[in-house]
């Protein structure tokens, strides 16, 4: 298929550079409750998840009670350093360019609303998107909720629509969801993992994104 009419992003690691702060403060948030503290790669593996899945591979074990302190003291950490993540270099343009070539444009994050939101009016992408789901008003990922209910706003088919994600975590949405998707190596998951899950492309770079949506969105 050559053109899509709905294009759906993830947001952190694929339009946010935010993955390595996410980590940081997942590692923080451990430490502050005396609990192990995962290595770097295990805390960019839960990007994207929703909260059971994320806390129950990072400190597996806890009780509910415990589980939603150490939420709270993630909220914490993220929320004073989130003006630490920008966008990575040529986003903007990108989103652009897919509206300038009348490319319908959504997001589906594991961020909270109250996130999300923040995140589109702090960098000025709101007006790109025409319809957005997050994690806490359904189904987290890999369950295909968020972008059948996408599909349903906006009233595109499947086959029509693509997702652009960085983690298995999205592949595995799009999967589940039917429509086919696009892995970006530069966020939180390697190469090696997203290419273990079927794309129709995997770009290293955002200047590779732009290239192959030059001639394929």
């Amino acid at each position: 298929m050559s053109g899509y009419d709905l294009v759906i992003f993830d947001w952190d690691g694929t339009l946010m550079d935010s993955t390595g702060l996410i980590a940081a403060c997942i590692q923080q948030s451990c430490r502050d409750m005396g609990l192990a503290v995962p290595a770097e790669s295990e805390a960019r593996w839960v990007i994207g998840l929703g909260f059971v899945e994320s806390v129950e591979h990072v400190a597996p074990g806890l009780d509910r009670e415990r589980q939603e302190e150490l939420a709270r003291s993630y909220r914490r950490h993220f929320i004073a350093r989130e003006h630490e993540a920008p966008l990575y270099d040529g986003i903007p343009e990108l989103l652009a360019e897919l509206r300038a070539r009348n490319r319908r444009l959504a997001v589906a994050t594991g961020k909270a609303r109250r996130g999300l939101d923040r995140a589109l009016e702090s960098t000025g992408l709101a007006p790109f998107f025409e319809a957005t789901r997050c994690a806490d008003e359904g189904f987290p990922k890999p369950h295909p909720d968020m972008v059948l209910r996408l599909l349903e706003e906006t009233g595109v088919d499947p086959a029509r629509a693509l997702l652009v994600g960085d983690t298995t975590h999205d592949l595995e949405l799009a999967a589940n969801a039917g429509v086919d998707a696009v892995a970006v190596s530069y966020g939180a998951h390697g190469e090696t993992e997203l290419r273990a899950h079927r794309a129709r492309h995997y770009a290293a770079s955002v200047e590779g994104l732009r290239e192959w949506f030059a001639s394929h969105a």
